[in-house]
């Protein structure tokens, strides 16, 4: 038997099913009443027989009576069974209808999902009728083609993204070769510089790569927990950081997780605030558990940033003005920051500050599990006044 006719097979099963079913009811129900009905009009003291012809000799009225009783019991019993068995064929024809109406939507749907693919995850199901399980089952199914829509347009996107990152530094490197190779007269200074320029290359594929690798591996969650403090990993991630003003207020903020996971959030963050920043410009950085909750949130001065241009930030190889990064760095720092947080179970949120420059907020699961609602995002922090 082949799939699709086991398929079919197990379709018509739950219309048989659910036509059994409403059958079994209606009989089940008929038998009682019947038998209710019997019980109560045999158990009848007053009923009144009315004899047709005079008894025969010998015999008592009464006997007579019980006898015909009897048999009005009995041809009732029949009528009824009769009248019982024929309901009982209506009833399965009514049941087959009512179970093929009732089960319709759901063929609808059957048929629109074998036709998805990922070429056309944009159609929905767009189910209409009363706002019944039947709606509800496809409201669900049609938000999660949603987000499978989402997730295979980020997939493509970040496998364009990463083709082109990937395949321009083996461009120039091929461009540096070939140059060199063509000079008739290479010098010893040339060669330096060439090959200077080739491992500054190479050392830029390798972070490229190494980034990539640490996306993946965010992006597939974490296996065993061990208790990090965020406070500590921000103290080391803000040691040294240039001519810029950096401000920490850390306070202990314990997290269940991967250790080399959370180390590269924090690292990364702080990167991001002293590389995106501007010439004299300053970094605030805070932990601490507000609600019960581990937060780390970092603030830094730079660019103005337009709060519609904030989802670009997280986007992979993707800078403001909607073009690549290439000077800045790869463009995956807070898409890894973002794959972490989620590997965590916890919540980043980002949002411009005024004057320019990115605040970010990082909240994670406690050690000890959630112990109130989290409930820190932009909206109620905000950057202190004296710095």
């Amino acid at each position: 038997m082949s799939l699709a006719e086991r398929w079919r097979l197990g379709r018509r099963s739950v219309r048989v099913r659910l036509t059994a079913l409403y059958s079994g009811l209606f009989i089940a129900t008929g038998a009682v009443l019947l038998a209710i009905t019997y019980v109560l009009t045999s158990s009848t003291a007053g009923v009144t027989v009315m004899i047709a012809t005079p008894p025969p000799d010998g015999v008592p009225v009464s006997s007579l009576m019980t006898q015909q009783r009897d048999d009005v019991l009995s041809g009732l019993l029949v009528e009824s069974a009769v009248a019982l068995g024929i309901m009982a064929v209506v009833s399965l024809l009514l049941g087959w209808v009512v179970a093929g109406r009732v089960l319709r939507p759901l063929r609808t749907m059957s048929h629109r999902v074998r036709h998805l693919s990922e070429d056309n995850l944009h159609e929905r199901l767009a189910v209409a009728g009363p706002p019944d399980e039947l709606k509800d089952l496809a409201d669900t199914f049609d938000g999660l083609l949603a987000r499978l829509e989402t997730a295979f347009e980020a997939q493509r996107l970040f496998v364009a993204n990463a083709s082109h990152e990937l395949r321009t530094p083996l461009t120039l490197e091929r461009t540096l070769i070939e140059v060199s190779l063509a000079d008739p007269d290479p010098t010893v200074e040339s060669l330096q510089d060439t090959h200077r320029r080739l491992l500054a290359n190479n050392q830029h594929q390798e972070r490229l790569i190494e980034a990539l690798l640490m996306l993946a591996r965010s992006q597939r969650g974490i296996g065993a927990r061990r208790p990090v403090d965020l406070a500590v990993l921000a103290k080391e991630a803000t040691a040294t950081k240039g001519e810029l003003r950096v401000d920490t207020t850390l306070a202990p903020a314990t997290v269940a997780g991967d250790p080399h996971l959370l180390e590269r959030l924090v690292v990364n963050l702080v990167d991001n605030a002293v590389r995106h920043n501007v010439p004299g410009g300053w970094v605030d950085v805070h932990t601490g558990t507000p609600g019960g909750w581990p937060t780390l949130c970092v603030i830094n001065s730079g660019p103005v940033i337009r709060p519609d241009q904030v989802a670009e930030l997280v986007q992979p190889f993707r800078r403001l003005d909607g073009q690549r990064r290439r000077r800045e760095g790869h463009g995956l720092g807070l898409s890894i920051v973002a794959a972490i947080t989620a590997a965590h179970g916890g919540r980043m949120t980002a949002c411009p500050v005024p004057g320019g420059g990115l605040r970010v907020d990082v909240t994670l699961q406690p050690q000890g599990g959630p112990s109130s609602r989290l409930a820190w995002s932009c909206a109620n922090t905000s950057r202190s006044s004296s710095v």
